[in-house]
């Protein structure tokens, strides 16, 4: 049996779609929900807003979204200034290939597809949680979440193979339906006033608000909330005009994140008053169950009836999200493989011009991840979900950072944009904000695995191990074929 018809759904493509993948298939909206999708908007809001009014900086929370918002929007500038001169599916490691070598781009290759896979095993751990829940309270059966995962895998997979067109459209269901509620709750409590004390602007997003209790931590949580926009640059290939389709797709999503996680962290502290939001927050985390935190106030303004709508916007969400990165992690895979650096049959594509390889290849990953999780009976939102999404955030701030100053360096030597505040100003100021990022994320790192601090130490030193990994992997690749 051949390469070819080794993987289901494949066929050998003629020289003219060889590696190449379906051009022109997606326009701004398209790409948006993609991005939308893996920033998981309901997951982000129950899973990070309340740790970070309970152990940030209280009711100054949504302000440490708006200092997420505009680091993010600094380092947009250049990432957008290099796209315009470098489309690929591989985005990151092409970039930081451009501006510092190829040895570090092919580092940064490992760590941009150990990142995405890793948060996507995360989100299976604790979607399978979710999803396990579900079934007992409706059905009152007991799946193990680990089953739910791996059905859910086969569904992800078959979706990836149908072509991208398919999944934007999926996306789009699941992203409007939870950005639906969330808006709605948040307009409505603006539109009343506010809870019982007001509004709170001043208690909120005054400096003093802001700087209150530990910031650090709070923007440290709204950094990992941020995290997936990057993927407008991916899908550039794909894209209607990218040149012009990814810049706008890009600042549209960080623009939309940042307002939509402000204003509805917002309202959730209003709903609550100031003064209460950040023992109401604590005493959710005491409970166990950190949703309790936002879905109450949104069961109190619309009826009990959301009590049984939002854990199942929640799973959908973590599938939406889920979905998303499988489509950038085997996009890296493609790129990789069209480089040279992984087997060229990876770079197959299928009837529909999608990496259905790399597809295959991406899923058999996440099985090998997860399954370990399942052997040793660990609890996968403490261990698999924990451990995997902050190891993913770690390694993307260390992506940003290397793409801020490749820009800075490509532009100074290529010379193909001569503005100054795109290719030098904004990159450098993004860059020393994304270094104060990284900062705040491994001095709390222990706060946001909630793990021990050897369990800590050995994941942070994963993420320079797979940089060093992947630059000797670039080179001997190169050395056996040239």
């Amino acid at each position: 049996m051949d390469s070819q018809t080794a993987v289901p759904n494949q066929t050998a493509p003629d020289a003219s779609t060889a590696g190449k993948l379906k051009p022109n298939s997606l326009g701004v909206l398209g790409i948006l929900f993609f991005v939308l999708s893996a920033q998981a908007p309901l997951t982000g809001v129950a899973g990070a807003v309340p740790i970070a009014v309970a152990i940030g900086n209280g009711a100054g929370a949504p302000a440490a979204y708006l200092a997420a918002g505009l680091i993010t929007l600094l380092f947009s500038v250049g990432f957008v200034a290099m796209g315009r001169h470098v489309v690929d599916a591989g985005a990151f490691y092409r970039y930081i290939g451009k501006g510092l070598g190829r040895d570090l781009g092919h580092g940064s290759a490992g760590i941009a597809l150990f990142a995405y896979c890793a948060i996507q095993a995360a989100m299976y751990g604790l979607y399978g949680a979710t999803v396990n829940g579900l079934l007992a309270h409706y059905a009152g059966i007991d799946v193990p979440w680990w089953v739910c995962a791996l059905v859910t895998m086969a569904i992800v997979q078959v979706l990836g193979t149908l072509g991208i067109e398919m999944g934007a459209k999926v996306l789009a269901v699941f992203v409007l339906a939870e950005f639906s509620i969330l808006s709605a709750f948040a307009v409505v409590t603006f539109a009343k006033g506010g809870g019982p004390e007001g509004l709170g602007f001043a208690d909120t997003f005054s400096p003093g608000a802001a700087l209150d209790g530990a910031p650090g931590v709070a923007l440290m949580f709204a950094v990992a909330s941020m995290i997936g926009f990057e993927a407008t640059a991916i899908y550039g290939e794909e894209a209607r005009e990218p040149r012009r389709t990814v810049p706008r797709a890009t600042y549209t999503a960080v623009a939309l994140v940042t307002g939509f996680f402000a204003f509805a962290s917002w309202m959730l502290i209003s709903s609550y008053g100031a003064s209460k939001a950040a023992g109401a927050a604590g005493q959710a985390l005491e409970g166990g169950d950190s949703t309790a935190f936002v879905f109450a106030p949104i069961a109190a303004q619309f009826g009990t009836w959301v009590n049984d709508v939002l854990p199942i916007l929640l799973a959908t969400s973590l599938f939406a999200g889920i979905l998303a990165f499988h489509n950038s992690a085997n996009r890296y895979l493609f790129s990789l493989s069209r480089e040279g650096l992984l087997p060229r049959g990876i770079s197959a594509v299928n009837r529909r011009h999608s990496p259905g390889v790399a597809g295959f290849v991406q899923t058999s990953i996440a099985v090998l991840l997860v399954i370990p999780f399942a052997l040793a009976g660990k609890d996968p939102v403490l261990t698999l979900f924990s451990w995997g999404s902050g190891i993913a955030v770690l390694a993307i701030m260390l992506l940003y950072f290397l793409t801020s100053v490749s820009v800075v360096a490509f532009f100074r030597r290529e010379r193909l944009d001569t503005r100054p505040w795109n290719t030098l100003v904004a990159p450098l100021l993004g860059a020393v904000g994304i270094a104060g990022a990284i900062w705040l994320i491994v001095e709390n790192f222990t706060t946001l695995i909630g793990g021990d601090r050897t369990t800590a130490l050995w994941l942070q030193a994963a993420v320079p191990a797979v940089l060093v990994l992947g630059v000797v992997t670039g080179r001997a690749r190169r050395s056996a074929h040239p």
